[in-house]
C-alpha cells in the first residue's frame, strides 16, 4: 500500500489524535517515561524503544511506505536543544 501524501502538520495531527484517544492509556507508565513511541498513522500500530530508531525500523519493515511519527512518552516535546524537556502530567 502506498501512502497518500500528507503534510507534516497532518501527520502530526493524526498521530497525536491516535496517541490521545487510544495509545496513551496503554503505554504511559513509569517504566516507559522518556522512551519514544513511534506511531504508524495509517494502521495505528505503534512500537516503543529508548530512541525510536528500532521501532521505526520495525514498523517500516512491516509497511515500507508507512507515515511514522514519534512522541516522547511523558514529555511535551521529543527532543530539546537546551537539554531541558517539560514533563506532561496529563
Amino acid at each position: 500500500m502506498q501512502s497518500i501524501l500528507l503534510s507534516r502538520e497532518e501527520v502530526a495531527r493524526r498521530a497525536k489524535e491516535l496517541y490521545e484517544n487510544s495509545i496513551r492509556q496503554q503505554i504511559e507508565r513509569e517504566e516507559n517515561v522518556g522512551k519514544m513511541v513511534i506511531i504508524d498513522i495509517e494502521t495505528g500500530e505503534y512500537a516503543i524503544d529508548k530512541t525510536g530508531l528500532e521501532s521505526a525500523r520495525y514498523l517500516r519493515n512491516k509497511h515500507p511506505f508507512a507515515r511514522l511519527f514519534g512522541i516522547r512518552i511523558g514529555y511535551k516535546v521529543a527532543v530539546s536543544f537546551s537539554g531541558e524537556m517539560e514533563r506532561d502530567y496529563r
